[in-house]
C-alpha cells in the first residue's frame, strides 16, 4: 500500500470533495500519486415512453463531457505537487471503482460516505459500503 497510488472516486459533490483532502493527505504522506475517478451512469431508456429527444448514447456522451468539464475545474483548483491522473468511465459506479482499483493496483481507495442509516440503509446499499466490502485494497470512508 505504501508505494501505490491513492484512488479517489468522485461524483463532484461537496461530500466527495471533503474526502479529497484526506486522499491528498494520504498520497502526500506515502509520496504516491493520486488517481481521480468519475463514473458516468449508463443512461437507460424504454422505447415505449419515447420521451427522449436524444439517444441514450448521445446522453451518455453529454454526461461524459460535463464530467470532463467538472474534472478540469477541479484540477484547476487543486494545489498539489502530486502526480495526478484523471479517469472518466461509464457504467455502474461500484463495478467501475472496483475495476479501476484492481487494474491500476492502487494502494488505497479514499471515498465519501453518504451516511445512510435505519430502514434506508437496509433498503438501499450505498456505494461506499459496497466498495468497503468488496475491495481488495484498504478503503478509507470519510464522513
Amino acid at each position: 500500500m505504501r508505494d501505490k497510488d491513492i484512488l479517489w472516486p468522485t461524483d463532484f459533490s461537496d461530500t466527495a470533495s471533503h474526502a479529497l483532502g484526506y486522499a491528498i493527505d494520504m498520497a502526500n504522506h506515502y509520496k504516491v500519486g493520486l488517481r481521480i475517478l468519475h463514473v458516468v451512469d449508463q443512461p437507460v431508456a424504454d422505447a415505449s415512453y419515447q420521451l427522449l429527444i436524444v439517444t441514450p448514447e448521445e446522453l451518455a456522451q453529454s454526461m461524459e463531457k460535463a464530467a470532463a468539464d467538472s474534472m478540469h475545474k477541479l484540477l484547476a483548483q487543486l494545489d498539489t505537487s502530486l502526480h495526478v491522473e484523471t479517469i472518466i468511465r461509464r457504467g455502474d459506479p461500484v463495478e467501475e471503482i472496483l475495476t479501476e482499483a484492481k487494474d491500476a493496483d492502487v494502494g488505497m481507495i479514499v471515498l465519501a460516505s453518504h451516511g445512510r442509516s435505519g430502514l434506508s440503509h437496509f433498503l438501499n446499499t450505498n456505494v461506499s459500503e459496497e466498495i468497503a466490502n468488496k475491495a481488495i485494497c484498504p478503503v478509507l470512508v470519510v464522513k
